[in-house]
């Protein structure tokens, strides 16, 4: 516990590149703690660490939990296990917090506590023993359908064994390969949300709210187009969206500004 915890954060290094020796900078991370209220309760329920949502949200101090309150936890070997479980509330323990760093648009790589790069040996064993980044450390995490799962550069899935070993030797993803990335970080906010509150939610809801906004009828009855919502996907794709959904209204002769 004591090695794990002395080791400090250094900058992302590929393979073939020279470290520099830098002085570093001490900075004064200021936390702005959130009010219960703000928190969705499975966040509470970990301790305060939120899932991450995107990749681009991976990045900085990351759990990695497997199950339900059970986390991929580092050896002092370089190897890696399924952490015992938490009571609900209580955070990561420090082996089973570790530092991600963006790679690209869709790869991060992953960095224990002990300052060894993780990545995939023969056979699918999970192991941290590099000192750089090279094809073998890089994950690329995948969000599909509300599930998660990261993909190793074998083509593979991390996922825990029988024997609680973390090893990445599925190439599909199933319940073992389903994990949930674990941030301190603020939520990076959608950028869908910039736009009007119409616009928020489903294609069906965003159709709702027009409706109820541009209604010319007295009885507030809504009347919506039952019309096939193929046309409406493909309208958001070339940008006329909003002429579609005047059309479908005044079908409907639902909108007070419809010829």
């Amino acid at each position: 516990m004591s090695e794990y915890e002395v080791v400090r954060t250094k900058k992302l290094v590929l393979k073939g590149e020279k470290q520099k020796s830098k002085k570093r900078k001490h900075k004064k991370q200021g936390r702005n703690e959130e009010s219960n209220n703000s928190r969705d309760e499975d966040t509470l329920h970990h301790g305060g660490w939120r899932k991450a949502s995107s990749v681009p949200e991976i990045t900085g101090t990351i759990a990695i939990e497997i199950g339900n309150l059970t986390y991929m936890k580092a050896l002092d070997n370089g190897l890696f296990t399924l952490g015992a479980p938490h009571d609900e509330g209580d955070p990561p323990h420090p082996e089973e917090i570790f530092t991600a760093f963006s790679i690209n648009e869709t790869k991060i790589s992953l960095k224990s506590g002990y300052g060894k790069y993780i990545g995939v040996e023969k056979k699918g064993i999970v192991v941290g023993r590099s000192d750089a980044v090279g094809q073998n450390e890089q994950w690329e995490p995948i969000f599909q359908d509300g599930k998660m799962a990261i993909l190793g550069n074998n083509n593979c899935f991390l996922s825990v064994a029988e024997d609680d070993d973390i090893v990445c030797n599925k190439s599909t993803a199933g319940p073992s390969e389903y994990v949930w990335v674990r941030t301190m970080a603020q939520q990076i906010e959608d950028p869908t949300k910039d736009g009007p509150k119409e616009e928020q939610g489903s294609l069906e809801e965003v159709e709702v709210n027009y409706v109820r906004k541009f209604q010319k009828f007295q009885d507030k009855k809504l009347r919506i187009n039952k019309d096939n919502m193929v046309e409406l996907k493909k309208a958001k794709e070339t940008g006329s969206l909003h002429e579609t959904l005047l059309d479908r209204r005044s079908k409907m002769k639902a909108d007070r500004y419809c010829k």
